[in-house]
């Protein structure tokens, strides 16, 4: 009985449907083997010879295929059909091999299929290979350029940079690709333009919008009214002549659909439409692929097999008609540099089956099947047909002209299953209808101040997006009205380049021939996990930390973070791939010159690489500042010169006459989040509004050999550090603040805490203090004495509930557990659960907390115990509700440990 070996159980479990018990499947749970992060793993010196290390979590995998092959001779490696499948392939033979499981008349052999479904296994079962050495040699080659530059370089960071966590040979390219965009968006110089639109109304009285397009006779380029003057003459013009349409022009247009996902694409798609993460996306895609629903999910290619062109032709014909289905199919090349990447396109194993056929609970995997359902009968259907209308509207004189332009939906085609997202979000005003209008129509202004509305909210200085034509909705900040109400000229600014989404940055990445398919989802996880990065609203917005690694790679590493050096190492990796290349003359030529920039930038001192960075990003640390003062005086001693610095949370900029001045700042620069300012003086010391790594602070004086720790006070959480003041910054400072003397005895005081704001008080014949919490900040300066004492007599007679709330109640109960202890059903924060003395059971998603019996909630607790390692439970049935309950559970009742009034946790949190 052969043994096959697969990644994952749950592909084990679906191909072992497939072959039936003539086969023995077992999972690998991925890679078994690896480099061990220790020197001499890829020895350079020796002909780079590599040393693997069977993981600690890999052992009882392999010792399970080992066993399995004591009685079966054969071994059919069918991990996934790509570079990394290639390689776990070959690593479980040369494990295996090593401990002697397979022997000389061990028939070993590779299988590979591009979906789980009957036909693709049973097909690949009856085609065997040998494993693809070049594609191995190809995985060889990334993994040890991938420990030489990790391993060597991110030490050399280590020591010149403290705080920096790593380099990688295309994460760092990746990071630079992010800093790079930021320092675009910083240096950008907003450019003022105007624009005029005037609202008509045809003979038929249908209103429309047009846009100025011809101003003195001269056609108008983007900034031709550049400011409020230019404007106000221009409405001046317009409104000042009558109108008449000179021209209506329609023509018909054909839209076709976007080709099928492939993995960056997918991701894209998915960041666009539902923000999922690369990871999220690809951890989805995996359980849809395992599961038999969609072809492998790791792949440049765009191609679909003809047998599956043929049934998404079917299933469109059959779902919507003959119409929508084109004369012929629809063909999509290849763009894959790379063979062994150029797999089929991702799509649906079975073109009938719609996300709701399948059923799926899990919300991500019935999104995403859902989205490749439909971009993939989408990119077999019939172009979409329209009219697109280009209405020109002049004066006699032909001083001023105006444009409208419309569109129309003559025959939807694939639109009614699938429109592709954008990831700007400005939509053009084509997609307008226009009414019915004619050449030589008379065209007039609207009446009543159409676009008074727009005018009025940006007169009241309220932000307000106007429709600006061709560019798409624009914020606007001034605007021109004119004596018509019909005509309104608005002020918009250029904006600087967008930061990147992940799905941006896996597109440029695409565009460059940065990474691979199966590494871009990891590459972007990777720089946000060492904190060179942060994802805000679904934006990537470097750290320090990452704009200085980047800096000290540009200045000390350029040749090994340039854009083409890495697509060209990518380039040579394909070439390997294919045969084509000896992957260790690739090794060698990389590293010669490698070795050499490290040795090279290891002998630097630290002070050394900061000049250098600090010169390298002067222009971004030290703008020109209003008063023309030097940007590189200190502006809180006016003696010290601004420099760099490091530390293990990322670099800033200090005074250099530290530590007599302590002044520090991002390097964003002056006036960024993290700047200092002084708010005033009170009672002869200086209070500062600083930022720290836990967030904004405020801070009674400097540090001082007499007085080290100055009184520092965190901001509460709802308080913006733009809005503080000195009178608010010394009432922070104040606390904790004295409420009164409790009737009982002992002070009562309000506070913050790490938690939020609490009282605090103990009486004279308390061990410790008791914690009450308040729900508004702004209790913890007005709360009186009568509601305080009722807060803590609360808090008193309900030790081990948080404030007053009242005990929860249970959804419903279910009766007494076989062992002792009521079973009830709860709704908790994360969805309803069943509970049993300290054991909770989430319910499944398809179980309503009304239709739970006792029976599947007694299966919940045993499972989940099981889980935890906890004691064991019975799995007897559960008792009635109504029955009486037992001594044992009576007696272990009365046994059990009662909880502390304030436990270690309270009085941290201030509870």
């Amino acid at each position: 009985m052969p043994v096959v070996v697969v990644e994952s159980p749950a592909k084990a479990k679906t191909i072992n449907k497939y072959l039936g018990s003539d086969y023995t499947v077992l999972a690998s749970y991925g890679h078994v083997r690896d480099l061990p992060p220790k020197n001499g793993s890829v020895d350079p010196e020796n002909d780079f010879d590599m040393t693997w290390e069977i993981g600690n979590d890999s052992r009882k995998h392999v010792a399970a295929i080992a066993e399995a092959l004591k009685s079966d001779d054969a071994l059919i490696l069918a991990t996934d059909p790509d570079r990394e499948g290639e390689a776990i392939s070959w690593h479980l033979k040369e494990a295996l091999t090593k401990r002697r499981s397979i022997k000389k008349s061990t028939a070993v052999s590779r299988v590979t299929f591009n979906a789980i479904t009957k036909s693709a296994v049973t097909e690949a079962m009856a085609n065997p290979r040998e494993i693809d050495s070049p594609l191995v040699e190809a995985y060889l080659a990334r993994r040890a350029l991938d420990y030489l530059v990790g391993f060597n370089l991110s030490p050399v960071l280590w020591r010149k940079l403290p705080g920096a966590r790593s380099a990688g040979r295309v994460q760092s390219v990746c990071l630079r690709l992010i800093v790079e965009r930021e320092m675009e968006i910083e240096a950008f110089n907003a450019r003022e333009y105007w624009q005029v639109r005037a609202q008509l109304v045809t003979p038929r009285g249908q209103t429309f919008d047009a846009r100025l397009t011809v101003l003195g006779g001269k056609k108008l380029d983007r900034y031709d009214i550049e400011n409020q003057t230019q404007a106000e003459l221009a409405v001046q013009a317009v409104q000042s002549r009558p109108l008449s349409v000179v021209s209506v022009e329609a023509k018909p247009a054909n839209r076709n659909p976007s080709a099928p996902f492939m993995t960056s694409t997918l991701q894209q798609e998915a960041s666009r439409k539902f923000s999922m993460g690369a990871r999220q996306t690809m951890n989805a895609a995996q359980r849809l692929y395992e599961a038999g629903h969609i072809t492998y999910m790791r792949t440049d290619g765009i191609d679909m097999a003809p047998e599956a062109v043929g049934q998404a032709r079917d299933a469109i014909s059959e779902r919507y008609g003959a119409d929508y289905v084109p004369k012929s199919p629809r063909m999509y090349k290849n763009k894959a540099k790379n063979a062994q990447e150029a797999h089929e396109c991702i799509r649906p194993t079975d073109m009938r089956k719609d996300a709701t056929d399948l059923k799926l609970s899990d919300p991500d995997q019935r999104k995403l099947y859902d989205l490749i359902w439909k971009r993939t009968l989408a990119c077999q259907m019939a172009a979409a047909r329209m009219e697109r209308t280009t209405v020109d509207i002049g004066s006699s004189d032909k001083q001023v002209g105006l444009r409208a332009t419309g569109q129309v939906v003559l025959f939807d085609g694939f639109l009614r299953v699938y429109e592709e997202g954008r990831d700007d979000a400005g939509q053009d005003d084509e997609d307008r209808r226009l009414p019915q209008i004619s050449q030589g129509d008379v065209a007039v202004f609207a009446s009543n101040g159409p676009l008074q509305r727009d005018y009025d909210k940006l007169a009241d200085r309220q932000d307000v997006v106007v429709e600006t034509g061709g560019s798409g909705a624009q914020r606007c900040s001034a605007a021109v009205l004119g004596e018509s109400g019909a005509v309104l000229a608005t002020q918009s600014f250029t904006q600087p380049p967008p930061r990147y989404t992940e799905a941006t940055l896996v597109k440029r990445m695409e565009e460059l021939g940065i990474g691979r398919p199966s590494t871009y989802a990891s590459i972007v996880t990777t720089i946000q996990e060492r904190e060179y990065v942060r994802n805000e609203q679904n934006r990537l917005i470097p750290e320090d930390k990452g704009r200085i690694v980047t800096i000290f790679l540009l200045n000390f590493f350029r040749r090994y973070v340039e854009y083409d050096f890495t697509a060209g190492m990518e380039t040579e990796l394909d070439q390997v791939s294919a045969g084509e290349s000896d992957y260790k003359q690739l090794l060698e030529r990389f590293w010669r010159d490698f070795s050499v920039a490290i040795s090279e930038t290891s002998e630097l001192r630290i002070t050394e690489v900061l000049d250098v960075l600090d010169n390298a990003l002067a222009p971004q640390l030290y703008p020109p500042r209003e008063d023309g003062s030097d940007p590189r005086t200190c502006p809180k001693c006016g003696v010290g010169r601004l420099h760099l610095k490091t530390s293990r949370t990322g670099g800033f900029v200090g005074c250099g006459n530290y530590p007599e001045c302590t002044y520090t700042r991002p390097i964003a620069g002056e006036g960024a989040e993290g700047d200092e300012r002084l708010l005033g003086e009170d009672g002869g010391d200086e209070i500062w509004l600083k930022a720290g790594r836990f967030g904004p602070y405020v801070q009674r004086g400097e540090p001082t050999p007499e007085n080290k720790k100055p009184k520092r006070a965190s901001l509460p959480k709802g308080w913006s550090k733009d809005d503080m003041t000195l009178e608010k910054a010394v009432t922070l400072l104040s606390l904790p603040r004295p409420i009164g003397m409790h009737p009982d005895g002992g002070e009562i005081v309000s506070n913050f805490g790490r938690f939020g704001p609490y009282l605090m008080h103990q009486l004279p014949d308390e061990p410790k203090p008791v914690y009450a919490n308040l729900k508004d900040p702004a209790d913890v300066f007005d709360i009186g004495m009568n509601r305080a004492v009722e807060l803590l007599a609360d808090k008193r007679a309900n030790p081990g509930r948080r404030g007053s709330r009242t005990a929860v109640e249970p959804l419903r109960e279910l009766g007494e557990h076989p062992d002792g202890g009521k079973i009830a059903v709860f709704e908790g924060r994360y969805g309803p659960y069943v509970k049993w003395e300290k054991i909770n059971a989430t319910l499944p998603k398809d179980v309503e907390p009304e239709k739970i019996t006792a029976e599947m909630a007694l299966a919940l607790i045993v499972e989940k115990a099981s889980k935890a390692g906890g004691k064991k439970t019975s799995g007897k049935k559960a008792t009635a509700k109504k029955a009486p309950a037992k001594k044992a559970a009576a007696k272990k009742s009365a046994t059990k440990k009662t909880r502390p009034a304030t436990t270690k946790a309270q009085k941290s949190s201030g509870e």
